[in-house]
């Protein structure tokens, strides 16, 4: 059981590891809400599928996080926060060049977000900052070829700075809302054909001789071993085991002990996460975002259904509440509200809310 600070006593789950988060960018636009989230010791959080489950969450036996994020330097100076309480975290930062294309229009410039992916590398070392690519998708002009050369242009920018590449190809026709966000571009992008996908894996080899990356893929079926491409566990056991292998309760939980061999080939014992879909190679940890909340508005996003449900929730971002978005007086309502009028989301919405918008 949890005490909340009001002394009501409620269950909640203890989770060793979390995900900060797969539904949103909480470094980018939640760092605040992160921090005081922390010090008091737990969240809450409400079930994307039925807003009348809320969960609260502790951070008693959090032993990691990590977090995934487009622009993670508004959390840059609530990380000693984290380190402070001796849990540790690593990053799963996504740097794309999608600029010609517009499809990730609240994101800063590339220049920008390689500066930030530089300054976080040199900071908590090259081991905790996992590249994305993520995901790959062709159309409007942009070609197999075109796109292997913003992979490759990317990399060279932040050569030593990571290593591990990890991928996606775009899953479109499985997520409607995506289908019709990126009809809204004004451009043709498409899934690749296995053809497309084969010319893809044969320049990420040359990458991968060229700059000594480990690349992966994210959550994907196609089988890509014979290009030396293997599955990829976003949230990585064996990644925890290589940072932190003497924190014995992070060790124990994982199923290995810290007298083991770093460098042995023992296996974890920790079971896959079944929250996620089926080719997921994710460890169990609790996400604890919340899904159309992410101002990034990227358009081959499934986790925003269009930019008005991301308008009405995100005003209702409230830094002080152990929600991330409301409380329990408006969460249940807040995906009945309909919105009258288009907003300037990139400058009006963070204004309101008083976040930094130097990064936009």
């Amino acid at each position: 059981m949890l005490t909340l600070p009001d002394g009501r006593s409620v269950k909640a789950t203890y989770p060793v590891v979390v995900s900060a988060s797969r539904a949103t960018d909480i470094p980018a636009f939640f760092a605040d809400w992160f921090s005081k989230r922390l010090e008091a010791g737990y969240c809450a959080w409400v079930n994307p599928f039925n807003a009348n489950q809320k969960l609260f969450v502790s951070f008693a036996k959090t032993r990691a996080f990590v977090f995934w994020s487009k622009n993670p330097k508004p959390l840059f100076q609530y990380l000693p926060q984290v380190e402070d309480r001796g849990i540790g975290y690593y990053f799963q930062f996504t740097l794309n060049d999608y600029e010609a294309e517009n499809l990730e229009p609240g994101v800063a410039s590339l220049e920008k977000r390689i500066e930030t992916f530089l300054e976080l590398s040199e900071r908590i070392g090259s081991d905790r900052v996992i590249w994305r690519f993520d995901p790959l998708l062709i159309g409007r002009g942009l070609s197999t070829e075109g796109l292997l050369d913003k992979i490759n242009g990317v990399a060279d920018r932040i050569q030593g700075a990571t290593h591990k590449l990890v991928t996606s190809f775009a899953d479109i026709s499985a997520y409607r809302k995506v289908q019709s966000n990126l009809g809204k571009t004004g451009g043709a992008f498409r899934e690749m054909n296995a053809d497309e996908i084969e010319t893809i894996s044969s320049g990420l080899v040359d990458l991968r001789r060229r700059t000594g990356l480990i690349v992966s893929t994210c959550a994907e079926n196609v089988d890509l071993s014979r290009y030396g491409i293997a599955h990829n566990r976003c949230v990585d056991d064996e990644l925890l085991v290589k940072l932190y292998p003497n924190d014995d309760q992070l060790m124990n939980f994982l199923g290995r002990s810290s007298q083991d061999d770093l460098f042995s080939a023992l296996p974890t014992k920790v079971k896959k996460d079944p929250g996620q879909r089926k080719e997921c190679g994710c460890i169990v940890s609790k996400d604890i975002g919340s899904y159309n909340t992410c101002p990034h508005l990227c358009n081959y996003c499934y986790a925003n259904s269009s930019q008005e449900s991301v308008m009405r929730k995100f005003q209702k971002r409230n830094v002080d509440s152990e929600l991330m978005i409301g409380n329990d007086s408006e969460i249940a309502q807040i995906d009945e509200q309909v919105v009258s009028n288009r907003l300037d989301f990139a400058t009006v919405i963070p204004a309101k809310a008083g976040i930094q918008t130097d990064f936009l």
